[in-house]
């Protein structure tokens, strides 16, 4: 059967950065990203460590500013021993906005911010990833 409507797959999530070498070390070195390609102290792409999902670090440009609390990002990082990875994280000295623990949905999600403030949900949802939550449906 011909293919009648382009199928959408996501490819990366573009993270914009103040400083470069200090958003690398933290997504390669703090959370195991793996360089992919990169041009040099502009841009740079990483690997996920389980997979093949990628990010992008990209710098800001020269007098562009940037509030990433207030512009409505969060990343979303699925880890199976995630207690286990956040206690390394921590002794890395990586600091947790909140330990892993049990959301109403049935996930366990730990919280942190990356460098220049964007934040980060450390999760694992197991099975329930693709399933619906206990939460009632209001949309």
């Amino acid at each position: 059967m011909p293919q009648t409507h382009a199928r959408l797959e996501f490819n990366h999530a573009m993270i914009y950065t103040t400083k470069l070498t200090r958003s690398l070390k933290f997504y390669r070195d703090a959370l195991g990203f793996e360089v992919v390609a990169g041009y040099p102290g502009a841009y740079v792409r990483l690997k996920s460590p389980a997979g093949n999902t990628t990010i992008a670090l990209h710098a800001v440009e020269p007098g562009q500013e940037m509030q990433p609390s207030a512009e409505g990002l969060r990343l979303y990082f699925e880890v199976r021993h995630l207690d286990g990875f956040c206690r390394a994280l921590e002794a890395k000295g990586v600091k947790l906005d909140q330990a892993p623990q049990e959301m109403p949905w049935g996930w366990r999600h730990a919280y942190l911010r990356d460098p220049d403030g964007h934040e980060i949900s450390l999760y694992w949802a197991g099975k329930a990833r693709f399933t619906k939550s206990a939460v009632p449906d209001k949309l």
